[in-house]
């Protein structure tokens, strides 16, 4: 097998195991080309012509990815191109994005208890469950995004 047939097999695993993940297909194909990337930077006409996609396929899945904080979107020198770009680091803002997420999610049930009849209710103390468990996530998760760019950093 070639190197380029290797890599391609690679983005098809990746992409695949993203999607088993619930990722959706388009946009789990497109983060794992630019991860397989050399310099992680792809232009649009680079993502529709190594995974055979339609451009607004790639458009659709570029702004899906750029709202999960997965990606980003550059502007190359002295070009009108945008190149899309995963950050070496971006594991971490992702886990630092989740954090938002969870947020809301646990805004929303809290919200739920005392609709559906307060804490004392089989339903209510399952939301608060929940409450407690996205706090000690949220917790969990900003101890975890420290220790990772300490060890990163060497400190």
């Amino acid at each position: 097998m070639t190197h380029d047939e290797d890599v391609a097999l690679f983005i098809e695993r990746l992409g695949t195991t993203l999607t088993s993940l619930g990722m959706q297909r388009v946009p789990a194909r497109v983060f794992a080309a630019l991860m397989a990337d050399e310099d992680g930077r792809m232009t649009s006409a680079e993502l529709t012509g190594a995974l055979r996609l339609s451009a607004s396929s790639v458009s659709g899945a570029v702004r899906y990815l750029s709202e999960m904080r997965m990606i980003h979107r550059e502007r190359e020198p002295g070009t009108r191109r945008d190149v899309y770009v995963v950050a070496q680091d971006q594991w971490h803002y992702t886990l630092l994005g989740a954090d938002q997420i969870y947020g809301r999610l646990k805004s929303a049930f809290a919200g739920g208890v005392a609709a559906v009849g307060g804490a004392d209710s089989p339903a209510g103390a399952r939301l608060e469950t929940s409450v407690r468990f996205l706090d000690f996530i949220t917790t969990e998760m900003k101890g975890i995004a420290e220790r990772w760019e300490a060890l990163e950093t060497g400190s």
